[in-house]
């Protein structure tokens, strides 16, 4: 999906009003990789992994000191443990071990990615952009007020600010599906799983130049 030329936004302020209308960055104008966006989320996810799973070898067992029985004349086939793994109760063979997930994608693929997500919201008509979101004491009830006024209420929005604002996070917290991230944590999971892109207008440059 892609889309010819700039893309126009309103302005508005916190009461839906519109102040002014402004030309996105080129890059929310760029073609949507799916398969772009699909590896970031995946490597998003993998990092995320405990990867405690954890059992335990035959040397990691206790007892199975003794032989079981002696080596010949029992007709019964050879044995030196009965910690061995192909005994119930033995220790188990190439199982799972505590490790890391964690991958990264190159730069480049990760730009691609996030560019992707952005224009994807831009070119569906979900990204809105807001003058300024500031509160005095951090308030749900204000917080919701303003997204009921911009006609956000009850739908996943992801807020986008261009420094980290702990007022305003302490304002979403308690609402569901409502998260707000600074410019610096922007990513493509979080872009996605939201229906809405609010982002204010401060934080468009610097979003711009993450993903150029």
């Amino acid at each position: 999906m892609t889309t010819e030329g700039p893309i126009e936004v309103a302005v508005v302020d916190a009461a839906n009003n519109e102040l002014a209308r402004l030309t996105l960055p080129e890059a929310f104008s760029a073609d949507v990789r799916e398969g772009a966006m699909f590896e970031q989320i995946m490597a998003q996810r993998a990092s995320r992994r405990r990867g405690t799973a954890s059992t335990k070898t035959r040397g990691r067992i206790s007892g199975g000191g003794a032989k079981p029985w002696r080596q010949k004349g029992t007709g019964r086939a050879r044995a030196g443990s009965n910690r061995s793994p192909i005994w119930r109760g033995g220790g188990t063979i190439f199982g799972p071990q505590p490790r890391s997930y964690a991958y990264r994608l190159p730069r480049s693929a990760r730009r691609v990615a996030l560019r992707s997500a952005l224009a994807m919201k831009a070119q569906q008509g979900l990204l809105r952009v807001v003058d300024g979101l500031s509160f005095d004491a951090p308030k749900t009830k204000s917080l919701a007020g303003v997204l009921q006024v911009l006609g956000l209420a009850g739908t996943k929005t992801l807020i986008v600010t261009a420094t980290y604002d702990r007022v305003l996070e302490l304002c979403a917290r308690n609402l569901v599906g409502v998260k707000v991230l600074a410019t610096e944590g922007l990513n493509v999971e979080d872009v996605v799983g939201h229906e809405n892109l609010l982002l204010c207008k401060d934080s468009l440059e610097a979003v711009g130049e993450r993903v150029n």
